[in-house]
């Protein structure tokens, strides 16, 4: 009887995953915001935070229903091909297939980046939360994560109850991901961003940590000029 054997090579990569990458490679400032029904500017404000210089944007709003969410995500995408940036989803992978999201984010106790692959497939970019060096070591191992976030490095409201992390873990995520570098120089890069309470004022001390990439909320979402707030922190960043 003929033995099967598992084709374990890797799959050829897809165009549209190729540029997803080569954004998300040069992305440095992640910006997350809700769906703005308060002021009701939601087109408003993503142009003016991809203008400013955002290179991605995350819709996260746990206050609305599904049918809302599909719409201000399709308006998000829409804008997002608009200046050639990446748009991303939170949490739901479902709502992600259905509006065709370049990004998904999950967090420690949503679903495993293994099974939002199997979902979403090879081309959807996955990023996960993490907030201990262990969690960052596995989600830079994690062959389906292709981008992670480290925090939050100081409290914050948008994450309530969560306890900061610190700058520390800033350098000690900085040393990991150099440590495995050193070690296989052709490792591919994986992309991290800190994230939790980071300003204008805040972020030298985050670039000095060793980060190169910062989510932010607060510091565009309630800026009286949310494009000149994104301007300046991504001035403030490194090209």
């Amino acid at each position: 009887m003929a033995q099967h054997t598992r084709d374990t090579s890797a799959p050829a990569e897809s165009s549209l995953r190729d540029a997803r990458t080569a954004k998300l490679l040069a992305a440095r400032l992640y910006v997350c915001t809700d769906a703005r029904r308060d002021r009701g500017d939601l087109e408003e404000f993503l142009h003016a935070a991809y203008a400013g210089g955002a290179s991605i944007v995350q819709l996260r709003d746990k206050s609305i229903d599904a049918d809302e969410e599909i719409a201000a995500l399709r308006l998000l995408g829409r804008v997002a091909a608009e200046y050639g940036a990446l748009f991303a989803v939170n949490d739901r992978a479902d709502i992600a297939a259905l509006v065709g999201a370049d990004v998904f984010h999950v967090g420690q106790h949503d679903l495993a980046p293994a099974q939002a692959r199997q979902l979403l497939g090879p081309d959807v970019l996955i990023g996960r939360s993490t907030h201990d060096l262990g969690q960052a070591r596995a989600a830079l191992e994690d062959p389906d994560v292709d981008y992670f976030c480290t925090g939050p490095v100081w409290a914050t409201p948008t994450k309530p109850g969560r306890p900061a992390t610190g700058l520390e873990f800033v350098r000690a995520v900085a040393g990991l991901t150099e440590a495995r570098l050193d070690a296989d120089a052709e490792a591919p890069p994986v992309p991290w961003f800190a994230i939790g309470g980071i300003d204008e004022q805040r972020l030298p001390q985050v670039l000095a940590a060793g980060a190169r990439g910062v989510v932010v909320v607060r510091a565009v979402t309630e800026a009286s000029d949310p494009r000149v707030a994104a301007g300046q922190l991504r001035s403030l960043l490194p090209a």
